[in-house]
């Protein structure tokens, strides 16, 4: 055992934990911000970017693809949705991936997917490019959607963690805005060319920023873990602390477990895993049915909202926590769908017909911001924390793979679902956000302001072997 371990033991056993379950040895893992952690987490969040590009697109370019290779509606259909798909493909095998080869390489290979992806949508000649390269994308994205924020959350320190982790959310949402603001100026085939750029920046970049600390050490790789450590904290900053902490917590991980995915229905992980399933369960594949008001207005009016809903979520979640962040836009978005289907009630009952369509087109506005200041980054922000690094791989894998499966869902019921009706699909989409705030308010803990060594003694109840 460690001597940093060693030293918290009484002599009973035991380490000496607050209430908490966390270590009364103060820690110090506080450090500034340097520019070689603010260059990694861009070059890193760069796939998301992509992300929230690949997911307006399919919007954006419909009349110019369909117009061009004289596509139907139920051909388009599949190009819109086959994304999730190949995001499901990515998910199984991506936390795998990562602890395999690493968080910087499975970036690399995301971006094998994603750049031929963009290739094959921007020469198309026909249905099959289309959904082959969409196809492709969409595995990139899925292992995009998992390694990001994990590698974002191993290299920063917790005083900074949550805003430079929901980072990936702000760029989501840019890449989403930028879509709809050029999308109806250039032409589908450039605009899939621009999808590229980020893509190709984030493959340079990768080659200029250090890998995650914590997959260092976990293979034993002790010199590049304190070199790389000491890089991104800054060369005057004590890092000892620090690397004795995530030392212990790995060497106790592998003691305790050999990674296998049955350790996953172990009771101690049973609370974090389906507290994210169900965090992840939302998807935010959204459809816009916004009666009167043009699609493009709509969906361009979302995109600009959501830039700055991303930006406060980003400076607020250091701020005010994670719990606190979720509360509110689960709430938010529950109220906002609640009116979205008063006003589709309203129209059937032929009652205050004229402002239906405005408070239709508020609602959904309200969701889109509520939804971008919180649950829409929040719960990946939380999912690179809780897991230790024993079960991250499994975890983050089964939680990205749910996050897809339930966009594929969405995606796919929507339109059946408004046919049923749209007063009923609005109503139980409030209500699953209902009970999304009932379940974050009993459940979710706070996770802001500890280590990722802390969290994980706290979440899955064995501080007397992670302190």
């Amino acid at each position: 055992m460690p001597a940093s371990t060693r030293s918290l033991l009484l002599e009973d056993g035991n380490p000496s934990v607050n209430d908490n379950g966390i270590c009364n040895e103060e820690r110090s893992h506080d450090s500034s911000i340097t520019p070689i952690l603010v260059l990694s987490t861009f070059i890193a969040v760069c796939g998301s970017f992509c992300y929230g590009f690949a997911v307006g697109y399919s919007s954006t370019a419909e009349s110019g693809i369909r117009k061009d290779l004289g596509l139907s509606v139920s051909e388009y259909s599949v190009f819109g949705s086959i994304m999730t798909i190949g995001g499901m493909i990515g998910a199984i095998p991506s936390g795998k991936i990562a602890d395999f080869i690493g968080r910087k390489r499975t970036m690399w290979l995301s971006e094998i997917f994603c750049i031929p992806g963009w290739l094959l949508i921007a020469f198309a000649k026909n249905a099959w490019w289309l959904d082959i390269g969409r196809l492709s994308i969409g595995v990139g994205v899925g292992l995009i959607t998992y390694v990001v924020p994990v590698y974002i959350a191993e290299i920063t320190p917790k005083n900074h963690r949550g805003g430079f982790t929901s980072g990936q959310q702000l760029m989501v949402s840019l890449g989403f805005a930028l879509v709809y603001f050029i999308g109806n100026i250039i032409s589908w085939r450039a605009l899939s060319l621009i999808g590229l750029l980020p893509c190709i920046l984030q493959l340079v970049g990768l080659f200029f920023i250090p890998e995650s600390p914590r997959w260092l050490a976990k293979l034993d790789r002790e010199k590049e873990f304190e070199t790389t450590l000491q890089w991104l904290r800054g060369m005057n900053v004590d890092i000892s602390q620090e690397a004795n902490d995530i030392r212990d917590t790995i060497d106790i991980s592998q003691h305790n477990s050999k990674a296998q995915f049955l350790n996953l229905f172990q009771s101690k992980y049973a609370y974090p895993i389906i507290r994210m399933n169900c965090e992840d369960g939302l998807s935010d594949e959204f459809v816009w049915f916004c009666l009167d008001f043009s699609t493009i207005i709509g969906t361009t009016t979302a995109g600009i909202l959501q830039i700055p809903a991303s930006i406060a979520g980003v400076l607020l979640l250091d701020i005010s926590g994670r719990r606190r962040l979720l509360l509110v836009s689960s709430i938010g978005t529950c109220l906002s769908l609640v009116l979205v289907g008063l006003s589709f009630l309203l129209q059937e009952l032929h009652y205050l017909k004229e402002l239906t369509p405005t408070f239709t087109f508020i609602g959904l506005l309200g969701y889109g911001v509520t939804f971008a200041i919180g649950m829409s980054g929040i719960p990946w922000v939380i999912m690179s924390e809780i897991f230790p690094l024993d079960v991250k791989a499994s975890a983050g894998s089964l939680v990205t793979l749910v996050n897809w499966s339930a966009s594929w869902i969405m995606t796919y019921s929507f339109s059946f679902m408004m046919e049923w009706s749209s007063t009923g699909t609005f109503f139980f989409f409030a209500a699953i956000c209902g009970v999304t705030a009932v379940f974050i308010w009993k459940l979710v803990p706070e996770t802001k302001g500890r280590t990722l060594e802390e969290i994980h003694a706290t979440i899955t109840h064995f501080p007397s072997e992670v302190c």
